[in-house]
Parts: C-alpha cells; structure tokens; sequence
C-alpha cells in the first residue's frame, strides 16, 4: 500500500538549514523502515536539490534511487539506496552513475557488515561507495514511533564523532551512527 508522510522539520544545526516540511511518499513495496532511512539520509546527507525517489527518465540509468541529487545537467551527483540492495546493483549503480556519490543507508551494524561481506564477496569496485547504519535500537524505536504526520526536531548530526542527537515525535535520541567507506 502506498501513502504519504509529512515531516515538520526544525533544525538548531548550522550547517542543515533544513526546510520546514518534507514529504516522502512511499511505493508499494517500501515499509516503514524505508522511510525512516530514507529521512535519516534526508539529514545526514542534506544538501539542495535532493528527491526521493524520482524516475530519472534516463534510458542509461534503468534504476531508482531512495534519493538522489541531480547536478544542472541532470546527472546524478549524489545516489543513496536506502535498505537492502544487492552487491550486483551496486556494481552496476558503480558504473550507471559512475560520477556520483554513492551512498547506502542500513537499519543495523550488523546489516552493513552482512553488505560488506557480500560486496568483497562479489569483488565491487573500491573507494566508491560509502555505507552508514544505526543503532538497532534507536532504529526501530523510531520505526515504532512513525506516523502520517510527524515531527523532527535536529540538535545535532556529526561525522566526526559520528552523533546523532534529535527528537523525533516527542521522543529524545542521542545515538551513534556507523559510516564507512568501501
């Protein structure tokens, strides 16, 4: 079943100047762990320009990104799959979109370890993508706590250390992410 989900947003970051309200729309095999990915990467990755999921309506790129940034030529700068996504898309997103920044957003350490293993396993291409994940706890927590309409207030998101702090629907996170490059 596809929907709708409205963030009010609020952001004492500096560096986020965060809009006051996004909606990710959801297609019918997306959960709710898709959309709190996807409004994880939103944050951490924020930047103009950024899409969810759009068709790229590009013959040479047949693949949908959980978000993408598009330069002015209309070429992907920036690429973030958003949950579980095969070694062999990878490859092939490496090559496809082969100038830009590729991230993947993962619900647990444990999830991007299980990717790293299959990527090495499948002998992807190094230094091209960059692979982040959450606390497991922090995660489903706000999986739980995901409505239609939500609220998201941002104090802080660091790479170095990488932090998170923030509240989420009247309810305080201050968690680690994960994030590495492979």
């Amino acid at each position: 079943m596809g929907g709708k989900f409205n963030f009010d947003l609020r952001s004492d970051d500096w560096r986020r100047k965060l809009p006051e309200k996004v909606i990710i729309g959801r297609s019918e095999l997306e959960t709710g762990e898709h959309i709190v990915l996807k409004l994880l990467a939103y944050i951490l990755l924020f930047r103009e320009r950024l899409e969810f999921s759009p068709n790229l309506h590009d013959e040479d790129i047949p693949l949908i990104p959980g978000m993408v940034q598009l330069d002015y030529e209309k070429r992907p700068a920036l690429w973030v799959e958003c949950g579980e996504c095969t070694a062999q898309k990878l490859d092939k997103l490496a090559v496809k979109a082969h100038e830009a920044e590729i991230w993947v957003m993962l619900r647990s350490p444990e999830a991007m370890a299980e990717l790293i293993r299959h990527m090495t396993h499948a002998k992807v291409r190094k230094n091209r993508y960059h692979l982040a994940a959450f606390d497991a706890v922090m995660f489903d927590e706000m999986v739980r706590l995901l409505h239609t309409r939500n609220e998201f207030y941002l104090v802080q998101a660091e790479f170095e250390p990488p932090t998170l702090q923030f509240d989420f629907n009247e309810t305080w996170f201050d968690a680690p992410f994960y994030w590495e490059k492979f």
